[in-house]
């Protein structure tokens, strides 16, 4: 597991790393990134970078999982939807008068529960103001957001 930051206690539950360091098949690389994947059709090896000691190392790896931290990646939005000062992405209820007023809220009826301040633009999961960060969560909303879609697309 590779940690970019000096451990896990600032951003993970003390029973989520608990098992983590119990676990034998688990080798954790602090203050470590990622910074090549290799293959032809798919992942076959990666390598990364301790930040500290500039050491590199490769390895065969066939699979990633990428859990990005906290901090949402909304800056490529350039304004286009409201958002919150942590840059969260603003939804339904969480939209103010002010936000829909800026954003020049075209419709009569105000945005779905997951709609944007952008009418027929919806956000769920981890990008979302008010999100539980959880799996289960986000698939509910895009299941939710669907139906919304159809009655858009009806309309």
């Amino acid at each position: 597991m590779l940690v970019r930051s000096a451990g896990l206690t600032r951003t993970m539950s003390r029973y989520l790393i608990k098992r983590i360091e119990e676990a034998p098949n688990i080798e954790l690389h602090p203050n470590t990134e990622v910074v090549a994947l290799d293959g032809h059709d798919h992942l076959e090896s990666l390598t990364w970078r301790n930040n500290q000691t500039e050491q590199t190392e490769q390895r065969n790896i066939a699979h990633l999982f990428s859990m990005t931290g906290a901090t949402p990646n909304s800056a490529w939005l350039n304004g286009c939807v409201a958002c919150d000062q942590a840059g969260f992405i603003k939804t339904g209820l969480d939209l103010t008068t002010e936000d829909l007023a800026k954003a020049k809220w075209p419709l009569k009826r105000p945005p779905y529960l997951l709609e944007t301040s952008l009418p027929s633009v919806f956000a769920v999961g981890d990008i979302r103001c008010g999100n539980v960060k959880r799996v289960a969560s986000a698939v509910g909303e895009g299941s939710i957001v669907v139906s919304f879609v159809h009655q858009i697309l009806s309309q």
